[in-house]
């Protein structure tokens, strides 16, 4: 019997220990479920706390509030390699480490449970490597994504894959809405995963890479800004991948205005890229090129976010 199946038959008597690592609301699902189910998660890992919103005051991650909600020590350590936050991963002696939507992990830490790691990933691996695979599928156009539980090791989102389920994106759905789906369907892998070990009922096989991989990088502003000279469809998903954030963004005035909601309209214009049509009230278009992007929500540099009809009632553009 393999290494992880002796452990995972001995887990079965005695339930393994967790240590689970996660900040934001995507990985709150996943922690859940596993208390849900009875698990022994030994302890919490997630960002310091760090001030946010127009007060700047201190706020806690999601990951934390929930585990505090539920009795789980939280460490929030600001060098996964100090020494002192080292001595006390080590101290919780857990079989297991899982890792959703957080930081990368120094091998130290990775290496340290008697099962692994690992982590659960937005994408079908070994496509959409990276920090924004949510964002970047639908960018591309892509109909289908996915979740994957891997094994980490060294390189980044690389690891040997233990599960993986298939997503279908929806022809107008934003990030937002798919990374609300995706982290309920990938909490149930986690779970899948986690009783899948348990067991020793798992088989982790290495990625294959037999075509051309889309990289799911960081975004930044540069990534944001819409092209108009762009046919409908491209800045359509642009729109639809960045929204409700960071959000894809043009200048009017000078003031940058960020597109939250859109409808394609596509068709011949004889408009110009960029140009926009409106009747001032109810309706705002903008030119591509080979039809119109009907804006439905925006967020006005400075203001809130509002419809299309109230930007309208508060703007003069002449």
């Amino acid at each position: 019997m393999s290494k992880i199946g002796n452990l995972a038959m001995n887990a079965v008597e005695k339930k393994i220990k967790i240590i689970f690592m996660g900040t934001p609301e995507f990985a709150v699902p996943s922690l859940k479920i596993l208390l849900d189910h009875q698990y022994n998660v030994a302890g919490v890992i997630t960002a310091p706390d760090k001030p946010a919103g127009r007060g700047l005051q201190i706020q806690q991650s999601a990951v934390k509030k929930f585990a505090l909600e539920n009795g789980l020590p939280v460490l929030q350590p600001k060098n996964l390699k100090d020494d002192q936050f080292l001595a006390e991963l080590k101290s919780l002696q857990a079989d297991l480490q899982i890792v959703v939507a957080f930081r990368m992990l120094p091998a130290v830490v990775w290496q340290m449970p008697t099962i692994g790691t690992f982590n659960l990933h937005g994408s079908l691996l070994p496509q959409y490597r990276g920090a924004a695979p949510i964002n970047w599928a639908i960018i591309n156009g892509e109909q289908v994504t996915g979740v994957t539980t891997f094994f980490l090791q060294q390189e980044i989102d690389t690891g040997k894959i233990l599960f993986q389920e298939k997503i279908t994106i929806h022809e107008d759905e934003t990030a937002g809405e798919l990374h609300d789906r995706m982290k309920i369907i990938g909490a149930s892998l986690v779970l899948k995963t986690v009783m899948a070990i348990e067991q020793g009922a798992i088989n982790a096989t290495e990625q294959m890479v037999n075509c051309p991989l889309n990289k799911a990088p960081k975004l930044f502003t540069e990534h944001c800004l819409i092209d108009w000279n762009q046919p409908v469809a491209v800045i359509y998903n642009l729109i639809r991948g960045l929204s409700p954030y960071p959000a894809a963004f043009t200048l009017l005035k000078g003031k940058v205005m960020k597109i939250l909601i859109a409808k394609k309209i596509s068709g011949n214009s004889t408009n110009q890229p960029g140009e926009i049509v409106t009747d001032g009230k109810t309706f705002l278009h903008f030119a591509a090129l080979d039809g119109m992007i009907a804006v439905e929500r925006i967020k006005m540099e400075g203001k809130k976010e509002m419809s299309v009809g109230e930007f309208l009632r508060g703007y003069r553009f002449n």
